[in-house]
């Protein structure tokens, strides 16, 4: 039987980079492969290629154990090839229905795609009600829409790009019974994430890349998460180092009855939230992407003021009338989700971007006048420390990788030593290498004395580095426990929930 997709010898280069050097692999009928590999391994550019969004500069593609050029997603489509991305394309003021119809390649009848719609999902378990608005929909319900609209098409190769970012562990579940249901069927299935321990459950095959090379093709089953993480970094893992015997201090900020008004059709404020985050602790906020988690952050940060200067305290002292200056004068950093635009400005300079943030706490603004070569010095610290890739503190924050930039961004506020820091997707796009230094500083900088609020969508890095976990729903926060008393299926219940709507309406009418 031949390959049901078999890359040879293929490259793509972009100007100064060679993105996909010499790859060869094979993905065979009913399999599930997995590719790994770090932000600017080339996965990306590889997917783009089977799925026809670019060309191979060299190599050869073979479908069902022939030569084929697969000139655009609409051929890739019309071949067998589907596509889930990380990134949903839905329009959040139109129903399941039309959103499916607006992504298929020939108009269907309304009433004939809503028949269809209701068989593939009756065959996989995919419940959902075309009819629904996708705005009251929950992110895994979202994904349910992208999965149908593939399936629709009957694939015979399905890409999935970091699949269960966004869901909980009971969707993770459903979406895996789904994906294991295809594969019986013969569909093959090529599965791009991060969660090593996801793909070691999953799949039958793993292909690692590494700067744009093939370093390795195993078996999964027969690795470890870490085996397989030092084959993508292409080398050694540092475990977190911690104090032994450490013992938390007093209460250092806390929070009580914050809430945000709702300023966006979709958005989801913070509603009566508090906590309490004590000296030396590191407390975690979990949560299923768009549940209030930008609200909150930009509440906490002094980004959105309170009414009631007592909802953030720091050591006892209300903050919650101040600004993000006063907030950061009085020991708050902050790092948002958005690095672009938001935790740094792209046209800046990296020594500018320091200013921003660190001109008050380390004295780089004098009589209004700013001081260049302290700005520069630590920009130079954060760089060495943090292994940032950049040509210096007077590259632009724009030129930066996103994995670069996160890692800058993280070391700017870090190494300001704050009271208090508040962060959001602390790893989001970074190594793995890079997320254990990342973790490392965290854990040093509690370890000092800090009081450190970290909101995550990764609930393994929530579990490995926190001493205490909440769940944020719809805005609202769940009480807090150790992290050592609560269960992966506990927060799963607690992280799902249906947006806007009662879980009966979870069911596709007769």
């Amino acid at each position: 039987m031949p390959h049901r997709l078999e890359l040879t010898s293929i490259s793509k280069r972009f100007p100064g980079v060679l993105a996909n050097d010499d790859i060869s692999f094979a993905v065979q009928p009913g399999e599930i492969h997995a590719l790994l590999g770090e932000n600017g391994a080339g996965k990306s550019t590889l997917v783009k290629m089977i799925y026809g969004i670019m060309q191979p500069d060299g190599g050869e593609i073979r479908w069902n154990g022939r030569p084929t050029v697969i000139a655009s997603p609409k051929a890739a489509r019309k071949l067998g090839i589907g596509m889930v991305f990380q990134h949903f394309s839905l329009f959040e003021a139109l129903t399941v229905l039309e959103n499916i119809a607006l992504g298929m390649d020939g108009k269907i009848p309304a009433r004939e795609l809503e028949t269809r719609i209701r068989d593939v999902m009756g065959i996989y378990g995919l419940l959902l009600d075309p009819h629904r608005t996708v705005a009251t929909l929950s992110v895994g319900e979202r994904q349910r829409i992208e999965i149908v609209r593939a399936l629709l098409l009957d694939p015979k190769l399905l890409i999935m790009d970091e699949p269960t970012s966004v869901l909980t562990p009971q969707e993770v579940g459903q979406l895996f019974d789904v994906l294991r249901k295809l594969a019986a069927q013969g569909c093959s299935i090529l599965y791009i994430s991060h969660k090593l321990h996801e793909i070691r459950e999953l799949c039958d095959t793993a292909t690692i890349l590494r700067g744009g090379k093939l370093v390795d093709t195993c078996d999964p089953r027969q690795e470890t998460s870490r085996s397989m993480a030092e084959k993508m970094i292409g080398a050694g893992l540092k475990d977190i180092v911690r104090v032994p015997n450490r013992t938390l201090g007093q209460p250092k900020f806390v929070v009580s009855g914050l809430s945000t008004i709702k300023t966006g059709h979709f958005e989801v404020p913070a509603d009566n939230i508090g906590f309490t985050v004590r000296t030396g602790e590191i407390f975690g906020i979990a949560g299923v992407a768009g549940n209030g988690q930008n609200a909150l952050l930009d509440a906490l940060s002094g980004e959105i003021r309170s009414s009631d200067k007592h909802a953030i305290t720091i050591d006892g002292h209300p903050l919650g009338l101040l600004d993000t200056t006063g907030r950061r004068k009085h020991g708050l950093c902050a790092v948002p989700e958005e690095r672009n635009g938001h935790a740094a400005v792209g046209e800046f300079t990296l020594s500018d971007n320091s200013v921003l943030t660190a001109r008050d706490r380390l004295g780089m603004v004098v009589l209004g006048l700013i001081n260049g070569g302290a700005a520069k010095t630590y920009t130079g610290k954060v760089i060495a420390e943090f292994a940032v890739k950049a040509l210096g503190p007077g590259s632009t924050a724009g030129s930066l990788s996103g994995g670069n930039l996160q890692k800058y961004i993280m070391g700017r506020e870090i190494l300001q030593k704050p009271g208090v820091l508040v962060v959001s997707q602390p790893t989001w796009g970074v190594d793995a290498g890079a997320a254990a230094a990342i973790h490392q500083a965290l854990v040093d900088l509690a370890a000092a004395g800090s009081a450190i609020v970290v909101i995550s969508q990764d609930l393994d890095e929530l579990l490995a580095l926190c001493d205490t976990l909440a769940v944020i729903n719809m805005g609202r926060l769940s009480p807090a426990r150790p992290v050592g008393e609560v269960s992966v299926e506990e927060i799963g219940l607690l992280m799902g929930g249906v947006h806007g709507a009662a879980e009966a309406h979870d069911a596709v009418p007769a």
